[in-house]
C-alpha cells in the first residue's frame, strides 16, 4: 500500500520520487509492445507448420462447406436450375452416356450450352452415391481445396499468423460462400486449380502455374481468356528478368508465356465458334446475345463509347469491384496478379445480363483466390509499402470485413435454428413426390426438379409444343407420365414463368391427366 506524506512538508526530489513509484505501480501493470510482442511471438509458436496448417484448414472449410449447402438443399433451396441441369449430365456420364439434360429441352446436350467436359470426373463417384448432394459434397471439397496452397504459401514467405489469416479469410469470403452454398456449378473446378496456378506464379515457378492453369480449358470456354492471362503474366514475368539478369536467363518464360497466352486465345476460339455450335441443336453459341455488341449495335466511336459507358454504369459493377478489392483492404491491388481478374471481370461487366454484375453470382468465387494472392505478393515482395505494423492492420481490417459479411452471405446458417429444421412445406414435397416411380419420367416445377433427377427422367412443367415456343399450345412431343408444380415456387420468371406454368397444367388436365393430390400448393397430376 503506497502511503502519501502531506504535500506540504514534501521536497521536490521527494514529489518526484512519489510519482515514480506510483508509475512503477500501476502503469507498468499495463503491457507494453514488448510484452504485446512477446505474446505474440509465444502465439506463432503455437501455431502449426504451413503443410498442418493448410490442411487444417481445408477440412474445417470442408465441414463448413458442406453442412451449409446440404442445410440448404434440405429446404429446398435449390433448384432444377442448376443443381438438376448438372446432375442429370452426371448421371449420364457415370452411365456412359453423352451429357444429355432434358431439363434444358427434349434431347438438349449440355456440351452445346457451355464446354465443361471436366464434369465426367465425378461420374465414378456418383455412380457410388447417386444423389445431388453427392455434387454439393464434390463442389464443397473443391473449394475448399483453395484454401491449402495459398495458407501454406502465405506461412512460408511472410509468417504463420498471416497465413492463418489469409486461409482462414480466402475459406470464409464472401465470394466462395455466395459460389458454393448456390446449386452446383462447373467453376468449382476452377477454384482450386487457380489458387495452385497463382501460388506458382507468385513463387517464380512457370511450369508448374502452367500445368495447374491448362485444364481451364475443359471448365468452361471463357476459362481460356484466363489461361491467356496466366500466359501473358509469364511472359512479362520473364521479359523482366531477362532486363534484370541478361546474362542468366535465356528467354525461356517469355516464349512459355506466349505459347499458354496463345493456346488460351485458341481453346476459347475453338470452343466458342466450333465446338459448341456443333453440338448446339440450334447450331450456335447461346449468349451471343449478351455480349456488348448485340447490346449496343452502333460502331465507331459512338459504339466505344457506349461500351465504355456500359462497363462501369450501373452503380452495381461499383459494388462489385468494391466486395472484390476489400478483404484485402485494398492492397491486394498494388499485385500484377490481380490483374488475372480482367478477362472474368471483362465479360461480367459488358454483358447485358443484370444477373452477372451482382456480388452473389457464382462466378465471384474464381476471382477470390486470385485476390487473396495479391495480397500475399504485396506482404512478401514489398516489405516497404507494409512495415510490421501496417501488416497487421492490413490483416485485422481483412478479418473485419470477412467477419461483416459472412454474416450476410450464407455461412450464418450454421448459427441459425430455423436452418437445422426441415419446413413443412418440404416435408409435404417429399411425401407426395415418393409417390412417383423410381425411373419414371416427370414434368416438374424447377425447385421440386432436383429432388427427382437422381431417380427419374425429369423436365420443366412448362415445356410443351407448338408454333411458338414460348407460348405452347400441346403438350411435349413425349408427354411424361407424372406432372408435378409447386405453386410456392419463388423462381416465378426463369425458368418457368407463373403464366406459362398454368397453361400446361390446363392442358395436361385437358388430356386426361389425373390429379392424384394437391396440399400446400404442390399439385401431382398422373397420366391415366
Amino acid at each position: 500500500m503506497l502511503i502519501f506524506p502531506s504535500h506540504e512538508s514534501m521536497t521536490v526530489g521527494a514529489k518526484v520520487e512519489t510519482v515514480e513509484r506510483i508509475r512503477g505501480t500501476w502503469f507498468n501493470r499495463i503491457p507494453s509492445d514488448r510484452h504485446v510482442s512477446d505474446f505474440a511471438a509465444a502465439f506463432r509458436k503455437r501455431l502449426p507448420g504451413p503443410r498442418a496448417m493448410g490442411w487444417t484448414l481445408t477440412a474445417v472449410f470442408f465441414v463448413v462447406y458442406t453442412v451449409v449447402s446440404v442445410l440448404r438443399n434440405d429446404r429446398m433451396l435449390n433448384a432444377g436450375y442448376d443443381l438438376g441441369i448438372f446432375e442429370q449430365a452426371i448421371r449420364a456420364y457415370a452411365h456412359g452416356q453423352a451429357p444429355v439434360v432434358e431439363l434444358k429441352g427434349p434431347g438438349f446436350p449440355l456440351l452445346g450450352d457451355h464446354f465443361h467436359p471436366i464434369l465426367a470426373l465425378i461420374a465414378p463417384i456418383y455412380r457410388i452415391f447417386p444423389s445431388a448432394v453427392t455434387l454439393l459434397v464434390v463442389q464443397a471439397a473443391l473449394m475448399a481445396l483453395a484454401c491449402l496452397p495459398l495458407t501454406r504459401w502465405a506461412h512460408r514467405t511472410v509468417g504463420p499468423l498471416t497465413g492463418l489469416a489469409v486461409g482462414c479469410g480466402l475459406g470464409a469470403s464472401w465470394g466462395l460462400a455466395a459460389g458454393v452454398t448456390k446449386d452446383f456449378h462447373e467453376i468449382c473446378f476452377a477454384v482450386p486449380l487457380l489458387a495452385f496456378s497463382v501460388t506458382a506464379l507468385g513463387q517464380r515457378r512457370w511450369w508448374a502455374a502452367t500445368a495447374w492453369a491448362l485444364p481451364l480449358l475443359l471448365v468452361k470456354e471463357d476459362l481460356g481468356l484466363t489461361l491467356a492471362a496466366i500466359g501473358g503474366y509469364i511472359a512479362w514475368q520473364g521479359l523482366r528478368e531477362r532486363r534484370q539478369h541478361p546474362t542468366a536467363r535465356r528467354g525461356f518464360p517469355f516464349l512459355l508465356g506466349i505459347a499458354v497466352a496463345l493456346l488460351g486465345v485458341l481453346g476459347t476460339a475453338v470452343e466458342i465458334l466450333v465446338l459448341l455450335p456443333a453440338m448446339n441443336p440450334r447450331g450456335g453459341f447461346d449468349y451471343w446475345h449478351q455480349m456488348p455488341g448485340e447490346a449496343s449495335p452502333s460502331g465507331g466511336l459512338a459504339g466505344l463509347a457506349s461500351a465504355g459507358l456500359h462497363l462501369l454504369w450501373p452503380p452495381m459493377k461499383w459494388l462489385l469491384l468494391f466486395m472484390l478489392a476489400a478483404p484485402t483492404a485494398f492492397f491486394g491491388l498494388r499485385s500484377p496478379l490481380t490483374l488475372l481478374c480482367v478477362p472474368t471481370l471483362a465479360w461480367r461487366l459488358l454483358a447485358g445480363n443484370e444477373h452477372y454484375w451482382q456480388p452473389n453470382f457464382h462466378y465471384s468465387a474464381i476471382l477470390m483466390p486470385i485476390v487473396f494472392a495479391g495480397l500475399i505478393d504485396v506482404l512478401h515482395r514489398r516489405p516497404e509499402v507494409v512495415p510490421p505494423r501496417r501488416r497487421r492492420k492490413i490483416l485485422v481490417f481483412s478479418a473485419a470485413f470477412t467477419a461483416v459479411t459472412a454474416a450476410v452471405y450464407p455461412l450464418h446458417d450454421l448459427v441459425l435454428p430455423s436452418a437445422w429444421r426441415t419446413p413443412a412445406h418440404v416435408r409435404t414435397a417429399e411425401r407426395l413426390l415418393a409417390r412417383i416411380p423410381d425411373g419414371d419420367t416427370v414434368a416438374s416445377s424447377n425447385r421440386l426438379a432436383p429432388m427427382l433427377t437422381g431417380r427419374a427422367t425429369v423436365s420443366l412443367v412448362c415445356f410443351g409444343t407448338g408454333p411458338d415456343p414460348a407460348a405452347p399450345t400441346a403438350l411435349p412431343a413425349d408427354p411424361p407420365r407424372w406432372v408435378v408444380s409447386d405453386r410456392h415456387d419463388p423462381t416465378v420468371k426463369t425458368p418457368c414463368p407463373v403464366d406459362l406454368t398454368h397453361r400446361m397444367l390446363r392442358l395436361y388436365r385437358a388430356h386426361g391427366y389425373v390429379q392424384v393430390a394437391e396440399e400446400d400448393g404442390i399439385t401431382l397430376l398422373r397420366r391415366p
